[in-house]
């Protein structure tokens, strides 16, 4: 039996960096780390006219992703807050999904204007 050759593409990683300059090799999300990632996600809807409740929503996201590519960056929340800038959290986010044209992106670029 031969083996299929796999067409699906968001599969593929990037390599993000960081403030610091900490390079971090990122890819969609486990399954088991995507479902708690994509319920928090959702509540970014409910929070789109507060900024601070948005803010928190997007690095509680970067966050549980990190749990993926670098576990020890996601254990303290303060450190990694320092170590994140916007268009970081946004392109954490938009990997860690895994989905292309998604809501997620539909969702983050309306977080902009």
């Amino acid at each position: 039996m031969a083996d299929k050759p796999s067409t699906n593409k968001t599969t593929s990683g990037k390599t993000i960096t960081l403030i610091d300059g900490t390079e971090l090799s990122v890819r969609p999300l486990k399954l088991s780390l995507l479902r708690p990632f994509m319920a928090k996600f959702a509540l970014l809807s409910e929070a789109s006219e507060d900024n601070d409740k948005s803010m928190d929503i997007l690095i509680d996201c970067a966050q549980i992703a990190l749990k993926q590519f670098k576990p020890e960056l996601a254990e303290d929340r303060e450190a990694l807050e320092d170590l994140l800038d916007l268009p970081t959290v946004y392109q954490i986010i938009d990997v860690a999904s895994g989905l292309q044209n998604s809501e997620a992106g539909t969702l983050l670029n309306s977080l902009n204007k």
